[in-house]
């Protein structure tokens, strides 16, 4: 029975020799001890208040010439309260240029920055781009340590990362972890998307905003920038800018201090499994164009409301999400191929990129003409009033009055006061311009219905009953 007990125990020591290589984890030490001197705490001085100056002195010849002096001599202290903040961020540079992030910086009175051998520099803001939130620093040094940008964004889900930083003033807290997916999108409050931030859950805390993040070969990858988070510490929902779009705006920001990014002139939707259908898709995809700027450059190269783009300069475009992302990083005025689906049938178009700089905003326009009613889709229409078209800049459309129930554009979504101005590729300038089109659709078919609520447009597929 013993010998049968040591046999058991001997196969269970090999078994778990086999496997414990296997389950090794990185050992972090090096990359720790040879990046740490780049990365710097910044600590921001912030204005808090606004100064008093003088107060308000009562009227002097109310008061008795014994204390009449006092009053006039009084000033006010200085009230300028200051509020101090910190960040993190890394020299990439043996000259003193430092990255970190935008929202670290931002309004600043006062940036300095700290080393791990406590040396303090004075900070020169080079540049700050508030879309992409990074922001290029320089300070004048010696025998500055410096961290190397990969070259791309070759990350891979799964795979370890490390970062750096000074977590609640804690200085150069160390946290690990993995990769938890890549291309996330987080509109900014200005609903724009030009960041596909990578997704970890290394533990990233207050403070480590504008440091770096890691691959296991020493190489910056990213740029720790947000979390998600209910308790105001992690929970392991950690989001960083990729290596990629940092180049791109530390590029730009070094030349000029300010950023230029590629821009089509387009409002775009995802497709459905309904619109991918009404479109000849075999799968939902791409980005489909709800709207054109006018004159903008995807209108001058002669796309459409209705196109789907599945391909943009030769990368795959999965998610309407994903087009801001590879656009964006197109240098202004270079002409690239744009694969689309018009009208069930795929093309190409070559599109020259227009530039979009930090502070642009843009508005789209619109153009469509009158008249009454129709019916096979379970709608009841009738034209737009002119105080319609002016609201929402149009110049023709139906406006939906009722739904019939159980209907095909009722299962669709269609709400009254929607105004639907295209029917798959036909432009409902007027209520007959909506019966001809009707009457074109096949039974069973999956057709394609552009409408504007509330001023937003929008696509919805609609299926025919068979």
């Amino acid at each position: 029975m013993k010998a049968m007990t040591r046999m058991t125990i001997a196969a269970f020591a090999l078994l778990i020799s086999a496997v414990v290589p296997a389950l090794e984890l990185p050992d972090f030490r090096e990359i720790v001890q040879s990046n740490s001197p780049a990365v710097v705490k910044i600590i921001v001085e912030n204005p808090g208040g606004k100064a008093r100056g003088r107060q308000q002195l009562p009227d002097s010849q109310q008061i008795p010439d014994y204390l009449r002096r006092f009053f006039e001599q009084r000033e006010a202290p200085p009230a300028q309260r200051q509020q101090m903040s910190m960040g993190s961020g890394f020299i990439i540079s043996e000259d003193g240029y430092i990255v970190t992030n935008n929202h670290v910086v931002q309004g600043a009175d006062s940036v300095l920055v700290r080393l791990s051998d406590r040396r303090e520099y004075e900070v020169e803001v080079i540049g700050t781009d508030p879309r992409s939130d990074l922001a290029l620093l320089k300070i004048e040094g010696e025998d500055l340590p410096v961290l190397k940008l990969a070259a791309a964004d070759e990350l891979e889900v799964g795979e370890w990362v490390l970062a750096i930083g000074s977590p609640f003033g804690l200085d150069y807290s160390v946290t690990a972890g993995i990769v938890s997916a890549k291309g996330r999108s987080l509109p900014t409050a200005r609903q724009e998307n030009y960041v596909p931030f990578i997704q970890t859950d290394v533990a990233i805390n207050p403070g480590n905003s504008g440091g770096p993040l890691f691959n296991l070969h020493g190489e910056v990858v990213g740029v720790n920038s947000q979390i998600f988070t209910r308790s105001g510490g992690s929970i392991g929902l950690s989001f960083a800018i990729p290596v990629s779009v940092v180049r791109n705006v530390v590029a730009q920001l070094k030349k000029s201090g300010t950023v230029t990014r590629g821009w089509l002139g387009v409002t775009i939707q995802n497709v459905d499994k309904n619109l991918a259908e009404s479109f000849g898709l075999d799968r939902p995809r791409g980005a489909l164009i709800v709207e054109l700027s006018k004159q903008g450059p995807a209108d001058k190269a002669g796309l459409e409301s209705g196109d789907v783009i599945v391909r943009f300069d030769g990368k795959d475009i999965l998610n309407s999400a994903d087009l801001p992302h590879v656009v964006g990083l197109i240098e202004p005025g270079t002409t690239v191929p744009v694969d689309i689906i018009r009208e069930r049938k795929p093309r190409t178009i070559k599109i020259k990129v227009g530039g979009l700089d930090a502070d642009d905003s843009f508005t789209l326009n619109n153009e469509r003409d009158e008249e009454e009613f129709g019916g096979r889709l379970g709608l009841i229409v009738e034209s737009a009033d002119p105080e319609t078209l002016d609201r929402w800049n149009l110049s023709g459309g139906v406006v939906v009055r009722k739904i019939i129930p159980d209907s095909a554009a009722a299962e669709a979504g269609i709400q009254p006061g929607d105004v639907i101005t295209l029917i798959d590729s036909s432009p409902i300038k007027s209520v007959k311009a909506y019966e001809r089109a009707i009457e074109k659709l096949k039974r069973g078919a999956s057709v394609p219905l552009r409408l504007i609520r509330r001023g937003s447009p929008l696509f919805i597929g609609l299926k025919l009953e068979d």
